[in-house]
């Protein structure tokens, strides 16, 4: 170490090494909070593999000098808490709070460890990168494990009961909704997308803005949902980071492929039927699901005109996703509406698994 004190002659070593005593310490708990879920709740033994050599590297340099340091009994901080520390809304929350905890003890760390040992503070510096990827990744696995698992997809239109047809709707099972609006002003997308956003994170359903990629960062949405004249998902992807989800919407093979190829997570492939909400686009009629079945890799979501009287013929004909804009959103019960859809999409499920589908329409 070295000058030990300070202007007025204090000495700088028992503080300091209580500090990182401290922050050694909350490191370690934040990064085992973290590798918990990654093995118990994720079953990804990659990722628990990754924390646990971190937390050991980290571990490496919690000395018995920095340990003898400690004095619980005088530290002030341990009186000091906060209402949100209280209570944790859900798993996503509760990894982000350990992440950020994890981050700034490690900021601390390569700080203060720059006036203790230099190749602390280095190794702790390198770390923190390291959590930074292990984050972007977790919350990137997590999003999309939860596409794979959503098969009914809500896109919104314009209704003065928005938010409560949106709940509504979440309280009958689904995890995953759009914001679409094509005509309000950007003060009206903005407050309703956060609305949106924060009702759609409690029920820990994915919430997706169409179109607009600065409202979908504003509000912290999960991904956004492009159309073939909006911009590239090339640059969306530059705007969104690697962990946010992209959607395309596609009408033809050659749009899917484009858009495959581009790296978006899903796609729309439609309108199966003739639909206001797509007035200018002429259906393409099941022969495109027939298609996407044979050719698509990743998820793919039938849409356009569906409802509850012809859904039985878009499932039959391979479809295994389904997005809806009117049947719910104009239903009298969306709650209802919701778990006939969902209830329809685990009946095919089963009966596929069991190769036993129906004959096509």
């Amino acid at each position: 170490m070295g000058n030990q004190y300070n202007s007025w002659g204090k000495n700088l070593l028992p503080a300091v090494c209580r500090i990182l005593d401290a922050n050694l310490d909350r490191a370690r708990e934040g990064l085992r909070i973290i590798e918990e879920w990654c093995r118990f709740g994720l079953n990804r033994v990659e990722l628990a593999n990754e924390c646990k050599q971190l937390r050991q590297e980290i571990g490496s340099w919690h000395n018995t000098e920095l340990r003898m340091s400690r004095n619980t009994p005088d530290d002030p901080g341990t009186e000091l808490t906060h209402p949100q520390e209280e209570h944790r809304s859900d798993v996503q929350q509760l990894l982000q709070v350990n992440f950020c905890r994890l981050e700034e003890a490690l900021r601390v760390l390569e700080e203060y460890g720059k006036m203790y040992n230099s190749q602390m503070a280095s190794a702790c510096k390198h770390i923190r990168y390291r959590v930074y990827t292990i984050e972007s990744g977790l919350l990137a696995y997590q999003r999309h494990q939860q596409l794979q698992n959503s098969h009914l997809y809500l896109v919104t239109s314009p209704n003065e009961r928005l938010a409560d047809i949106v709940e509504a709707a979440l309280q009958g099972g689904l995890i995953l909704v759009q914001y679409r609006d094509k005509t309000a002003n950007d003060i009206k997308k903005l407050t309703e997308a956060q609305e949106l956003c924060q009702i759609c994170h409690r029920y820990g359903a994915l919430f997706i803005v169409n179109d607009r990629v600065d409202i979908a960062i504003a509000v912290g949405a999960d991904g956004v949902h492009l159309g073939q004249d909006d911009i590239t998902i090339n640059l969306a992807r530059q705007l969104l980071g690697p962990q946010k989800l992209i959607g395309r919407s596609t009408t033809n093979p050659g749009e899917m492929k484009e858009a495959i190829q581009a790296g978006a997570d899903y796609i729309g492939v439609g309108p199966i039927y003739n639909t206001p909400t797509k007035a200018d686009k002429v259906a393409v009629g099941l022969e495109y699901i027939n298609y996407a079945v044979k050719n698509c890799p990743i998820p793919w979501f039938a849409i356009g005109g569906i409802n509850m009287q012809n859904c039985d013929e878009v499932l039959s004909s391979g479809a295994e996703r389904v997005s809806v804009v009117r049947a719910i959103m104009q239903a009298e019960q969306p709650t209802l509406v919701t778990q006939y859809f969902l209830s329809q999409l685990n009946r095919y499920q089963t009966l596929k698994s069991h190769s036993i589908l129906p004959e096509k329409v």
